[in-house]
């Protein structure tokens, strides 16, 4: 079974964090995400992937390079210029066989694959989306169906008054090779203003998929910081890498941690990290390989990529950290904060309200203060 994934956006709503690594790369639980989507497309029988690529294509080339070392068989396909999603598809349309597995690049689900699979054989769709239910469908892909479920109308981002259902486009899809042909070459085409539109029209059969299953959009700081916490509180199917040293806490290769320092799970740390005297770390929080947190430092809720020195005293609660940034004494740091990389963070500044720090960004003592 073959499946493509579409990771060529900038990744424009989660910077600073994706300045210099591309969406799909960015760390969950201290793995890329491209690489948990991938294994877990493996586990589910998907033994060939292709991804769409363009926004620094050099890096999936290598982490990922054939797939080989995931157990399966990988193509990065770069796409001259953005294609938009059935574009990017049309792009490698020649690698496709038969019926295809789609997925946006930053959804994180735990779709049960096969059940879709066999819905789709079951039905002789030419089509097949993958839909979920949401408490507010104004921002989303409506997607209208009849009494047996075949797609009737889609609707993007309706107002308050045009809602008739809460399901919407989830991401991924069943596609017929066939189907393509309406899919003009070279060109930038979307899915859901192009081709499904348009395949409504033909009156191919083209049907909902229902699902429960965990949903979301990972391409926000608020919803990459909350899949985070999803995964620690068990919400959705993951396996953590390393040990458990105690209840819900993950450490993965080696880890210093001083006695008089309290860590209440969920927690994960990364191989190489070091916890000073009197450090509290309260989950759901994550710390990446090679973090040191000072004395009496205070972490919850947090996300820490590689690399970060937290100084002493230093608060940090329900943000994220890219990777080596140096955070001097005392500083205050939440309310969805996001840090870039290789930033230095003098003593005792504050960041609070979802303020974003650009990478190689540095602030004197006090800069920002309230």
């Amino acid at each position: 079974m073959k499946a493509v994934i579409l990771v060529g956006g900038l990744g424009t709503r989660l910077r600073p964090l994706t300045c210099n690594t591309p969406k799909p790369m960015i760390p969950l639980v201290n793995q890329p995400f491209i690489e948990w989507m991938l294994l877990r497309l493996r586990d589910q029988g998907i033994d060939e992937v292709i991804l769409a690529v363009q926004y620094l294509a050099d890096r999936f080339y290598a982490i990922l390079g054939d797939g080989s070392r995931l157990g399966m068989k990988l193509h990065i396909v770069e796409e001259p210029e953005p294609r938009g999603t059935a574009g990017a598809v049309k792009n490698v349309e020649h690698l496709l066989d038969g019926p295809t597995f789609v997925f946006n690049g930053d959804v994180m689900t735990d779709l049960d694959l096969q059940a879709m699979l066999a819905y789709h054989r079951e039905r002789q769709s030419k089509i097949t989306i993958a839909l979920t239910p949401v408490e507010d469908p104004t921002q989303f892909g409506l997607v209208e169906m009849d009494a047996n479920h075949q797609v009737t109308r889609f609707l993007e981002k309706p107002r308050v008054e045009e809602i008739t259902t809460n399901l919407i486009n989830a991401g991924t899809y069943i596609i017929e090779p066939e189907m393509f042909r309406y899919v003009p070459p070279n060109q930038f085409y979307m899915f859901e203003r192009g081709l499904f539109p348009v395949v409504l029209q033909t009156r191919d059969p083209m049907y909902g998929f229902p699902s429960r299953a965990y949903w979301t959009d990972i391409g926000k700081p608020q919803t990459y910081l909350d899949v985070h916490h999803d995964i620690l509180i068990g919400k959705v199917k993951f396996d953590f890498h390393g040990h458990e040293i105690a209840n819900r806490v993950w450490v993965a290769g080696e880890a210093s941690i001083h006695p008089s320092a309290q860590i209440v799970g969920p927690v994960v740390i990364g191989d190489g990290t070091v916890v000073e005297r009197g450090a509290r770390i309260i989950g759901p929080s994550v710390l990446g390989p090679r973090c040191h947190i000072g004395p009496e430092a205070s972490l919850e809720g947090a996300v820490l990529w590689e690399n970060n020195v937290i100084g002493e005293g230093v608060t940090i609660r329900n943000s994220v950290l890219g990777r080596g940034n140096t955070i001097g004494a005392k500083c205050f740091i939440s309310d969805g904060a996001i840090i870039g990389d290789d930033c230095g963070i003098g003593p005792e500044n504050r960041l609070e309200r979802g303020i974003r720090i650009w990478p190689g960004t540095t602030l004197g003592e006090q800069a920002i203060s309230f």
